[in-house]
């Protein structure tokens, strides 16, 4: 199924917009990242618009985390995600988004950037 974020076809009373032009490429839309997971990184560049790239992290192993109370960022390794405001089955498959509450070696942290498009998951402690 191809994604697009344009204008939609139909109108709120059901009748069509005339279309004034073709569908446009920077218009099309990638299936999401759902990032796991994993022993094993898995980070893959795609091109982004203006001959840009973005890291589509696929799994990861290890997370920067930020301690509050220190301001001191480490490095600390998955254990599992325990929450995901995204989509309540998240947590069960072990998906990875923005706001998602992950379990580490350092404890608890909620994720504050988008992994599926940055390649590696910042998080701040929470207590």
């Amino acid at each position: 199924m191809v994604l697009w974020h344009a204008q939609r076809r139909r109108k709120v009373s059901g009748s069509l917009y005339q279309m004034k032009r073709d569908k446009k490429k920077f218009e099309l839309g990638k299936t999401p990242a759902m990032t796991k997971l994993d022993e094993k990184d898995d980070v893959r560049p795609i091109r982004a618009r203006g001959n840009n790239q973005k890291m589509r992290a696929l799994k990861l192993s290890y997370a920067n985390v930020l301690n509050p109370t220190t301001k001191k960022i480490e490095k600390a390794k998955l254990k599992k995600v325990i929450e995901n405001p995204a989509s309540r089955h998240f947590a069960r498959m072990g998906v990875i988004t923005k706001g998602a509450l992950i379990d580490t070696d350092k404890g608890k942290a909620r994720v504050t950037n988008r992994p599926g498009q940055d390649g590696v998951i910042h998080a701040v402690l929470v207590e």
